[in-house]
């Protein structure tokens, strides 16, 4: 220590510096900060303090006179350091806020960080902390669709009480086709991914035609039926009414939740339901197609089979998809609604009054 210099430690100060060394969940630096002053207490010099703490001599120096100055306080602190660059004043931010919520001129779609930067006078990174500071992202969109439907309510009613209370002795599936499927074959192979670079794959492809998946989703044991087929007309779509209608047992209620596209809604579709009294339709409202629980399995096929596929040939896509019907049928999970009705009622209600303000 140098000379002239006392640290006095009570037992209390102690007490807490040794609480502090021995708590896993210090910060390093307060442990080392304690250490030296322990050191120091035990009557130890600056060369052993220096080897007990690992640090140098100024910085022994400067935390025992912390210590004298403000006790086992002034080690959990640190002083403030003056930032490097002064802070933009507010009315510059208040500037930058108010133009993100404003069109940008000229015919530009949306602002970026370099057209804010030169209108404002700042730089760009002062505009992305500004726009990280109050959660603006103008380059991110979201798109959406109010449903128009004059039902609205009653069908969303309907659809979600078959979801949180199916009926009993019933059946309850969620149909839908999802159509255009293309084969897609990469022109070239792809390289696999490795530490620091990710997976590619050629921007061009092969096209060998399309197919359509005609799926129905069980919604009690989560077992899905497809069919592929060449077309989605009222034709393909009876024949995979009547497969569904061999598939589910004897005795057993069906109630099929559909969109509104114009096959499900066919003459010949309709005179096939009067046929089959055990079938009842019920349709979720225009411009709701993520009511139907099927799109949930229709997304998991993209992500996990079709988006980075490459399919020689429409058989070979058409065999992908029946594996992945198989894959999924073999380690089933019932589907899940949690939301409510009146939650659901209540952010269109919103987006409709949103929608109305901008008017």
């Amino acid at each position: 220590m140098r000379e002239g210099i006392t640290v006095e430690v009570s037992a209390a100060d102690r007490a807490r510096l040794k609480a502090i060394v021995a708590d896993r969940n210090s910060p390093q630096k307060h442990v080392w900060r304690a250490a030296v002053i322990l050191a120091t207490a035990e009557g130890c010099g600056t060369a052993e303090i220096m080897r007990r703490a690992g640090v140098s001599k100024p910085c022994v120096w400067r935390w025992q006179a912390r210590f004298m100055a403000e006790g086992v306080a002034g080690l959990l602190r640190d002083k403030t350091r003056p930032p490097g660059t002064p802070p933009l004043p507010s009315a510059t931010v208040e500037r930058v806020v108010e133009l993100t919520h404003q069109a940008p001129p000229g015919e530009a779609t949306h602002w970026t960080g370099r057209a804010m930067a030169e209108a404002v006078g700042i730089s760009l990174s002062a505009v992305q902390g500004i726009w990280k500071a109050h959660g603006l992202v103008p380059h991110r969109v979201r798109t959406f669709k109010l449903s128009r439907d004059p039902a609205f309510i009653a069908k969303l009613r309907d659809v979600v009480g078959l979801y949180l209370h199916p009926p009993t002795h019933a059946v309850v599936l969620s149909v839908d086709e999802k159509s255009q499927i293309q084969a897609l074959e990469r022109t070239q192979t792809g390289l696999p991914m490795k530490q620091g670079r990710c997976a590619t794959a050629t921007h061009d492809d092969q096209r060998h035609g399309t197919t359509t998946l005609f799926a129905a989703l069980n919604l009690l044991d989560g077992t899905v039926i497809g069919r592929c087929m060449q077309r989605h007309r009222h034709q393909e779509f009876l024949r995979f009414l009547n497969t569904v209608e061999a598939a589910v047992p004897a005795g057993k209620l069906v109630h099929a939740i559909l969109d509104n596209y114009g096959t499900h809604k066919h003459p010949k579709v309709l005179a096939w339901l009067e046929r089959h009294p055990r079938w009842t339709f019920h349709f979720v409202p225009t411009s709701c197609s993520w009511l139907n629980a099927v799109e949930t399995f229709f997304a998991k096929l993209t992500r996990r089979r079709l988006r980075r596929g490459s399919f020689h040939s429409l058989v070979a896509l058409q065999a992908a998809i029946n594996r992945f019907v198989e894959e999924a049928n073999e380690d089933p999970r019932p589907f899940v609604w949690t939301a409510e009705p009146e939650g659901i009622i209540e952010k269109v209600r919103r987006g409709y009054q949103a929608f109305r303000s901008l008017q």
